[in-house]
This record gives structure tokens, C-alpha cells and sequence, in this order.
């Protein structure tokens, strides 16, 4: 049948709700008849030819493509087609996104392996021509998925993700599984021997989530043990792929007063039928560079076995026939040692170890060390085999790849994502609370070290992490140029791209624009995004739980970020490093930028937010630990942190971090987000207690970051009454006598509404966490005038002159925080409201030097080295990630509203 479009709708009143499961089962094609489907009209656009437009992130097509996955923007009023191609080529398409009117926002598609050659293409409706196909079948216990030669079984239940894989008829995968291994004491504290046990994961629950033609995707949920350690596995397939794409999210919901994590990994075992000489082995060294051996080797014997045969075993084919082997080497095959046990062991991101040995009971050989390994390794034979690899392996160290019993009929290997020789993984909290025990002192311990301490609440129960691994299920062993360029694939995958002239045309995202030549602080905003990609490298911010993030404060006299001082150390998203780094690849395109946000949404999505537990769908302030702060706010988990990942992507896992923290609200009655109370010089009591169903929110960190998530659920499904909740908000903020000048009110849960706010009380947080990005989104999208004065006049007055503020809001002015960040405040106030007078502002307040005296305007870089610093490093003095990102936020939004306007 034609490759069909279709979806079931429920219309209730004006909500549009879609079945995504429906909409999927109904986009499935059949064989070539996909090119034979008539095309759909062009879509409905006013803009020139960027709607559609598509690009590879490095600038020009990979050596090698495992199929592409990735969202297309589209201008309000395009319809959504019933077919869509590529440049010709046939795609699988889905919604993402709706707009208010009903017409498609965002589009997800899925391309087969290695269909597109060009350096860009464009995405247009109408049939295309197919290149390769998959099927997906369910039978009662399992999924079968086939594509590419390779036969895929899935179980629905049971310790095995993956029962079976066959290349070409031929088994060659089995029995692939989730493993962990845990202990009842720390390392190094225990006088008895710890108690040792080994988890294993077992899968509860399976569901089909895309069906192909082009792309399967299953998810597999479950345990390990006895119901700890609950992940969620994504099973991603592509046409014309022989592999598998695993995105695997970990909930960590033990004690860690009570567990100690010693290894965590993704096994399989590979049947092994050749000879030991026609057995190969594989693991991806740094710069293209490839280790490669045979079980029983040819090579440097004392007898020459013959360049035939030498040749052939280091390229991976089956050796000649043994018929034509010299008769004294061949009689004597048997007393070359079989090595059936090799490791790859990265203990850290500057270097790795080779090791091998024949088998278990004998001692280790060391063969090679390098740096920085791609994460891949390949066992197998001339018959068959298994390449298996872990994406960012050499910076999320310490990880392992493992082969073991190559010498026997079936081989296993192990992809440890946590390795099981290192130390035990110790989540427990840094201090003992050195004696805050009452709100008192918990108070002057913020005051010293500006770390918010109570105990119990620096908890890590809860957090997550998310990896992903490839699986390839191979009919020969490849060339070592294949599995070269395999490993650079997993180490620098190939993203397919919406192009940024194509998004900012379909009017994405809010205010931005693209670098303006001859803009003297264009030069400094790439000075500090630089020196931060510098600084990942330079301060080694790299390991399972820190890679993705940065710190938050410099320390100017020991020439090191504040690492080991209370709120001043890992930055966890404070004030929208995440949206710096987001917009800033935006409007630039830069591949280095968009891998540092997807590996910052990746932590700070997973890491620096509970995912169970009283605290689920809240996240953690900046601390000494990702999770050591004791102050819980909505702010950390904001959906505006994942949503342009999400839809640029079509990443599911960010899909469902947004659509988790739906509902954090509810727990706010128990999490009282600015416990500390009272002076620092006099004791104070908790706050307790508000009106029955209504806490006290603060307009910007608190309803701001949950907006976010509203606003993309009303995208995602059409159901208007997450814009019904926004619109509360919006019109009972309006309403206020203070209106947006109060800064916080009473938010009645059950409506969504605020009342009181009387008073005036400005905080400079509340800009500052994505409210004001969301804010020029959602005032396109709905049309409520008194609320869009009432931003606007928040807007033009924040950063006003005292006369101006004190006659606007009749409380007297006072010195605050964060006016550079407000600089774009006052350009979006001059240019809705057209006033040139605001817009000089606007520029000025950008020029200032902000809120550090010590901070040099300029960001200049110098380079500190000698006895001063354990190794030369560049810093710049008063350097602080609030103040790059806030800074680097208004740079690009003042530039973005002013700069095309000469009236401004």
C-alpha cells in the first residue's frame, strides 16, 4: 500500500489530542510502492526556500552513515503532508509539534543508512524513491525486527534484551543483557570484606514506539535485582543499518548510605565457529587508529606461515587453505597460544591500557597504552561477528570494553559504562554537616560557603544517567578501514540537521538572529564560548557523573574553579548555560557548540534532577556534588533546558525528561524552595505553611521553568488545556496590582492562578531561567494584550533610572542584580513599544561592566603557568558562568532586536 498518513482525533471542545501510536502504526509503507504514492500539495509558506532545508552538522556527508534521525521546523500554516521525501529520497515522518492553528510545527523524520551523499538536502512533501526498508513483527513473547540482512529478536520479558541476532541467515549475536555489580560498603572504610552481589536487568515491559518503514524504535523497561536500578532502554533501528542504536536511561533509587555501585555494563555473547586463526579481534584506537589481532596468530613465528596467510589474518579474511601451508608450521599450529581474554581499560580521559591473556587461571600481557579511545571493539571471524561500541567513552571514564573465552565456541564481551575495577562508585554526601543542625547555622553556613545544607536533603537517591551504546550484527569480519570508520562514528557520530536559516524562518525559538559582521562584541561572545569549550579540556571535566557540566565560580588566587566551595562549584544550569550554549549554536551552526549542549542536556537533564522519590521532577541547585545542595527547585528540571534539543533532534529520551516533569508543581506544599529564613546574624524559623492548595511561587524560577514544559506539551499534542494552565497564569499575573513587579504570589494549584501580589518585590532571578526566551515564544502564540503590557512594562522598568521606576511601580528603587542579563529586557520593551531611547539603554547596559568589580569587561584570556598551577591553564580574571551565560544571552538577543532596525 502508498505510504499513508493518518490519525485518529479526538476533537473535545477545541482540544486536539493525537495518538502518536496510531499515527506511527498508520505511516508504515510496503516494498517500492511508496515511490507510486501521488504527492501532496506544497505546503503553505510565505518565506523563500530555507522551509525544508537540511545539512550535516560537519559540513559535508560521513564516510560511513547508520541512518539519520532529526526534527524539521515548518512555518505556521503548513499542512501536514501524507508523504514526504529528501531530496527525492523516501523518509518516515511523524509529528513533533503543533501549532495553535493546527498546522504542523515540527516534523520528525528518519533516513535510511547512507541515503544521503550530498553535504545538504531539503525536505519537501511528496513520495520519494526507497533505498532500503525495514520490517517489524510482534509474536507473543518477542519483537522481530529486520532490516539491512540482519534478523533481530527482542524479548518482551525475561534478563535478555536481545535473544538473537543473524547476519545473513547465520547467528552471530545472543543473549544480550544488562548486568551490575554492587557491594554493601565503600572501598576503603570496611573492616570485614564487603558482601558482593551481582544484579542482573530484567525487562518487565516492551512497546513498540515506531514500526518503520525506515525506522524501529522498542522500549524496554525494567529492574535489576530485586527491583533496584529501574531503567528504561530504547532499541532504535534504520534501514540499511546492520546495527542497532541503544539509548539506555538508569535511575540510581538505592541508599547510597547502604550500595556501592562496582560496574555496570551491557554484555552479549558471540558464537564462534572459525578456526583460532581465522578469529579476530578489534578495539578503535585514537586518531583513526585501529588495534587488531587473532586469536592464535600467524605472524612473527619463528617459521613464516606465508604472506598469503599473514596478510589475510591481519585484514580479517579467512586464511588460505591450511592444504598450503608449510607441513612443519601446520603440524605445529596447536602450540601457538590461543588468547581468548582481552581489556581495554580507560580508568580516566588521558589514557588507556590493552591487556590480553589466554584464559581464566593465567596471567595478564600487557600489549599497548594511547590516550583516548573511540569506545569500540569487534569479535568475531571470517564466519561472523559482533562490533560493539559506547558513544563519549573517553569522557565518561572509568570504562571497559571486555572480550572473554575467544578460544572457546562463544565468545562474550562487555560494554562497562561504569568498569568493575574501578573503586567502588560512592554517591553518599561530601560532609558531615559540621554542626548545622538547626536553621541557624544552616544559615551561616550559606553565608561562608553559599552552600544551602540540610540534612538529608543532599541526597543522590533518584538521580539518572543516560548512555548510548551500538550493537553491529556482522556476516565477516570487516576491513580495518570499515571498523576505523565505524569507531569514528560512535566517537563523532553523523547528525543530519534542520539548518538554522531553516529554523529561524519557521520563527523558532524566540529572539535571535545570525552573527552580525562588523559587531565588535561578536569577537568577545566567541572569546567566551571558546574559552569554555577550552576550559571542558583544560580542567578535565570529563568522568560518568561530571561530563556534560561546568563550573560555576572562579577562584582568581589558586588559579582553579571553586570546586571544592559549597554553591560555588558544579553549575548545574544556573541562569541558562544550557540556553547560552543552545542559541548560541543556533544562530552560529557550529558543530563543536551543538555537541557541548547535547552533552550538557544530557547531564543536566539526568544528573542535576530526581527522577524518584520525594523529590521527582525537581532539581539541584549548584554544589560541590551534582546532587549535594539541599536546595530543590523546578528551575534545574525546566523543560526550556531539553525542548530545543528535543525537537532539533527528535530525541525521545529529552521528550520524555519535559513530559516527566509535568506535575513538579504538586510537590511544592513539601518542598519549600527558599527554606532559609530569617538574618544570617539571627535565628530563623522555617516557613510554614500556606493556604490550603496554594504555595507562595515566584513568577520567573518557578513559574517561568514550568512554563516551558506546558508550552511543549501544548506543541507536542495539540490539548489546549496545558495552554489553558499558561493562559491562568498569564491573565491572573496581569491582573495583579503589582503585576509582574511583585515577583512572587499565592499560585492556587487546583487553577492555576495567582493572587495577592500587592507588593512590590523584584527579584533579578526571575529573568533569568529561560522566562524570558519562553515569554517571546508564547506572546506570538496567544493573544492577551494586558498581559503582554504588563511584560512590557516589566520589561522597560526593571533596568529603568530610580526617578522612572519609583513614578511606574511607587516603591522606591534599590540597587539589584544582573543588569547586563536585563539588557535584552529593555531591547524587546524598545523594540515592541518603538522607543530609541530604550534601545541606547539597552546598549549601554550591555557595554557596562555588570555585576563583578572583578571582572575584566573585555574577557580577556591569559595563560598562568610555572610553580602557580599543576599545569598551564588559561583563565579570565572574575570569570563566572552566571554572569558568561546571562552576559552571552543578552549579547545575542539585544544584537537580534535592535540590529536590524535603524529607527532603533
Amino acid at each position: 500500500m502508498p505510504w499513508k498518513w493518518r490519525r485518529r482525533a479526538t476533537e473535545v471542545k477545541d482540544h486536539f489530542i493525537l495518538d502518536r501510536r496510531r499515527f506511527l502504526e498508520g505511516s508504515a509503507l510496503a516494498g517500492a510502492a511508496l515511490s507510486a504514492a501521488p504527492a501532496a500539495a506544497a505546503p503553505e509558506r510565505t518565506g523563500a526556500s530555507e522551509a525544508g532545508s537540511v545539512h550535516w552538522l560537519d559540513g559535508k556527508a560521513p564516510v560511513r552513515d547508520e541512518g539519520q534521525v532529526w526534527g524539521q521546523p515548518w512555518p505556521r500554516g503548513t499542512k501536514m503532508a501524507k508523504a514526504w521525501n529528501l531530496s527525492g529520497a523516501a523518509v518516515q515522518t511523524w509529528p513533533l509539534a503543533w501549532w495553535p492553528d493546527g498546522t504542523v510545527k515540527w516534523t520528525g523524520h528518519a533516513l535510511p543508512a547512507g541515503a544521503l551523499k550530498a553535504r545538504d538536502g531539503q525536505v519537501k512533501p511528496g513520495a520519494g524513491a526507497v533505498s532500503a526498508i525495514l520490517s517489524l513483527r510482534e509474536t507473543g513473547d518477542e519483537i522481530v525486527v529486520a532490516c539491512a540482512g540482519v534478523e533481530w529478536h527482542i524479548a518482551r520479558s525475561g534478563t535478555s534484551l536481545i535473544r538473537s541476532a543473524s547476519a545473513e541467515g547465520c547467528e552471530v549475536l545472543s543473549e544480550v543483557a544488562l548486568v551490575a555489580r554492587a557491594q554493601d560498603q565503600p572501598d576503603d572504610e570496611g573492616e570485614t570484606p564487603s558482601s558482593r552481589q551481582r544484579l542482573s536487568g530484567t525487562v518487565t515491559k516492551a512497546t513498540v514506539e515506531q514500526s518503520g518503514p525506515v525506522r524501529a524504535v522498542v522500549r524496554l523497561e525494567g529492574t535489576h535485582g530485586d527491583g533496584v536500578l529501574p531503567f528504561s532502554l530504547r532499541l532504535c533501528f534504520h534501514a540499511g543499518s546492520q546495527s542497532v542504536r541503544i539509548v539506555h536511561s538508569l535511575i540510581f533509587d538505592f541508599d547510597p548510605e547502604k550500595l556501592f555501585l562496582r560496574g555496570l555494563g551491557l554484555t552479549g555473547a558471540v558464537p564462534m565457529r572459525d578456526a583460532m586463526h581465522d578469529r579476530h579481534l578489534r578495539f578503535g584506537g585514537p586518531d583513526g587508529g585501529l588495534w587488531g589481532e587473532a586469536v592464535r596468530p600467524l605472524t612473527g613465528l619463528r617459521r613464516n606461515a606465508g604472506e598469503p596467510f599473514r596478510q589475510a589474518q591481519i585484514e580479517g579474511r579467512a586464511v588460505p587453505s591450511l592444504d598450503t601451508m608449510a607441513k612443519p608450521l601446520r603440524d605445529r599450529l596447536g602450540y601457538i597460544p590461543a588468547w581468548g581474554d582481552f581489556t581495554l581499560s580507560q580508568p580516566n580521559s588521558d589514557g588507556f591500557t590493552i591487556t590480553k591473556r589466554t584464559k581464566a587461571g593465567h596471567g595478564w600481557i600487557d600489549v599497548d597504552t594511547a590516550g583516548r579511545a573511540p569506545g569500540l571493539g569487534y569479535v568475531g571471524g571470517a564466519s561472523g561477528g559482533v562490533a560493539f561500541a559506547m558513544q563519549e567513552f573517553w569522557q565518561r571514564p572509568p570504562v571497559r570494553l571486555d572480550i572473554r573465552d575467544a578460544a572457546s565456541d562463544t565468545a562474550r564481551f562487555a560494554l562497562w559504562h561504569h568498569a568493575p575495577d574501578a573503586p567502588a562508585m560512592d554517591l553518599r554526601f561530601y560532609h558531615d554537616g559540621m554542626g548545622q543542625d538547626d536553621w541557624f547555622r544552616q544559615n551561616q553556613g550559606l553565608d561562608a560557603t553559599y552552600e544551602d545544607y540540610e540534612p538529608g536533603w543532599g541526597t543522590a537517591q533518584g538521580i539518572a544517567r543516560t548512555f548510548e551504546f551500538r550493537l553491529w550484527a556482522l556476516p565477516a569480519t570487516p576491513s580495518r578501514d570499515d571498523l576505523a570508520a565505524m569507531a569514528r562514528g560512535v566517537a563523532t557520530p553523523a547528525r543530519l540537521m534542520a539548518t538554522s536559516a531553516a529554523v529561524k524562518q519557521a520563527g523558532m525559538f524566540g529572539v535571535w538572529n545570525k552573527p552580525q559582521g562588523g559587531d565588535p562584541l561578536e569577537a568577545r561572545a566567541k572569546r567566551e564560548l571558546d574559552f569554555y569549550l577550552d576550559q571542558v579540556e583544560q580542567r578535565r571535566w570529563y568522568g560518568f557523573w561530571n561530563y556534560g557540566d561546568v563550573m560555576h565560580s572562579y577562584d582568581n588566587d589558586r588559579h582553579v574553579w571553586r570546586y571544592d566551595i559549597g554553591g560555588f562549584a558544579w553549575d548545574n544550569s544556573e541562569l541558562s548555560t544550557d540556553l547560552w550554549l543552545w542559541y548560541s549554536y543556533l544562530r552560529t551552526g557550529r558543530a563543536d557548540l551543538f555537541r557541548m549542549a547535547e552533552a550538557m542536556c544530557r547531564h543536566t537533564g539526568e544528573v542535576d534532577v530526581y527522577h524518584a522519590g520525594r523529590f521527582k521532577g525537581h532539581g539541584t541547585r549548584h554544589g560541590v556534588q551534582h546532587w549535594g545542595d539541599s536546595s530543590k527547585q523546578p528551575r534545574i528540571a525546566n523543560a526550556a533546558y531539553r525542548r530545543i534539543h528535543y525537537f532539533l533532534t527528535a530525541d525521545e529520551r529529552s521528550g520524555d525528561l519535559m513530559r516527566e516533569g509535568l506535575g513538579a508543581e504538586m510537590l511544592l506544599p513539601a518542598i519549600d524552595i527558599e527554606r532559609k529564613t530569617g538574618s544570617v546574624d539571627a535565628p530563623g524559623e522555617p516557613r510554614t505553611g500556606w493556604p490550603e492548595g496554594k504555595v507562595e511561587m515566584a513568577f520567573g524560577t518557578v513559574w517561568g521553568s514550568l512554563l516551558a514544559g506546558w508550552l511543549a506539551e501544548w506543541e507536542r499534542t495539540g490539548n489546549r488545556k496545558w495552554r489553558d494552565r499558561i493562559v491562568a497564569g498569564m491573565e491572573s499575573i496581569a491582573a495583579l496590582p503589582k503585576q509582574w513587579f511583585a515577583g512572587y504570589a499565592l499560585y492556587d494549584l487546583k487553577t492555576s492562578r495567582f493572587s495577592s501580589g500587592d507588593k512590590v518585590r523584584i527579584s533579578h532571578l526571575n529573568g533569568a531561567f529561560g522566562v524570558f526566551e519562553i515569554n517571546a515564544e508564547l506572546l506570538e502564540l496567544v493573544d492577551l494584550p494586558a498581559y503582554r503590557e504588563a511584560w512590557l512594562d516589566y520589561c522597560e522598568f526593571y533596568n529603568a533610572p530610580a526617578a522612572e521606576f519609583t513614578a511606574k511601580t511607587g516603591a522606591p528603587w534599590a540597587s539589584r542584580g544582573l543588569r547586563q542579563g536585563h539588557a535584552r529586557f529593555t531591547a524587546y520593551a524598545a523594540a515592541a513599544r518603538r522607543k530609541p531611547e530604550l534601545a541606547a539603554r539597552a546598549r549601554d547596559e550591555l557595554a557596562s561592566q555588570g555585576d563583578r568589580p572583578d571582572r575584566v569587561a573585555a574577557s580577556q584570556v591569559r595563560r598562568i603557568a610555572g610553580p602557580a598551577v599543576l599545569k598551564p591553564v588559561d583563565e579570565i580574571v572574575g570569570i563566572s558562568t552566571n554572569d558568561a551565560a546571562q552576559w552571552g544571552l543578552a549579547f545575542m538577543q539585544v544584537s537580534a532586536l535592535l540590529s536590524q532596525d535603524k529607527e532603533l
